[in-house]
């Protein structure tokens, strides 16, 4: 899968500064200030992923072509985080949301509840206790 080669931490910090055309001492930088967070081999040595490298690059192009400060580039960079974040959730809910049919029923009261799959609602004396109402979102 390619998201798995992406995330995993092969490359050590002279590899990594090479491949995103940084000097060391940059990536140690940008480390500290947490725009890449590399994880640690035993030895606690830096090793970089795929991704660590592809967001050096960004970081750079929005140093250097956009003129972001290192700062601005951090809140850049925790935002499309999030974003991507919410992108999965809201797949998911989607997904969930297209495999899900929920039924409610009046209750005693009056007020609607949620019965749970594959239970039948009980009849009571009152007129509006019978009534079931099925919903199938997005239709």
């Amino acid at each position: 899968m390619a998201a798995d080669r992406d995330d995993a931490p092969v490359y050590v910090i002279s590899v990594a500064a090479a491949l995103a055309g940084m000097h060391p001492q940059t990536l140690r930088q940008y480390d500290r200030l947490g725009l890449v967070t590399p994880r640690r081999a035993a030895g606690r040595g830096r090793r970089y992923t795929r991704r660590d490298i592809a967001t050096l690059r960004e970081v750079q192009r929005l140093s250097q072509d956009e003129g972001v400060n290192l700062a601005g580039i951090k809140r850049i960079l925790e935002l499309a985080d999030r974003v991507e974040e919410l992108e999965r959730e809201v797949a998911w809910l989607r997904r969930r949301q297209a495999a899900d049919l929920r039924v409610f029923a009046a209750g005693p009261s009056g007020d609607v509840v949620e019965v749970q799959r594959g239970r039948r609602v009980g009849r009571t004396s009152a007129p509006a206790a019978g009534a079931l109402v099925l919903w199938r979102p997005g239709r």
